[in-house]
């Protein structure tokens, strides 16, 4: 059998005809709306899909979404020059999920002695305070391990 390329075989089937044009489409459109949006917004955006009309953009959070919420007017501008059968943009959150889970929180690591002996040399000079206390548990808890 014949190595084909994947745009031949995509090409030859109707149906992954249809739906390679599909995904052509909103590449093209998340293109664009990367090239209307600021850098650092469209970083955490993705094209979802478009529905009669409406193109959805996935945000990472939602300070993201606000962001690209007050920009939708200036979007939808720049969308339609190129695809007039783009008659709005719903912007939905949607974590990316780029990351394994666990992968994002910070690794525990053990404090060296020198660095405990100096929290501790800390808590034996400050006042009794939420401070102390919470240095002396910090000191308390390093020690065990």
């Amino acid at each position: 059998m014949a190595a084909h390329r994947i745009g031949e075989l995509l090409a030859g089937s109707g149906q992954l005809k249809t739906l390679s044009r599909e995904a052509q489409r909103l590449a093209e459109l998340e293109r664009l709306i990367f090239e209307a949006a600021p850098r650092a917004l469209s970083e955490a955006t993705r094209v979802g899909n478009l529905r009669a009309g409406t193109l959805v953009l996935l945000a990472d959070n939602t300070a993201v979404a606000a962001k690209l919420r007050q920009l939708l007017p200036r979007l939808l501008v720049c969308v339609r020059k190129r695809d007039p059968e783009v008659s709005g943009i719903r912007v939905e959150v949607q974590p990316a999920g780029r990351q394994k889970r666990g992968a994002g929180a910070a690794k525990k690591q053990r404090l060296s002695t020198d660095a405990i002996k100096n929290f501790e040399n800390l808590a034996e000079r400050l006042h009794d305070s939420p401070l102390k206390t919470a240095v002396a548990r910090l000191v308390a808890h390093q020690r065990k391990k």
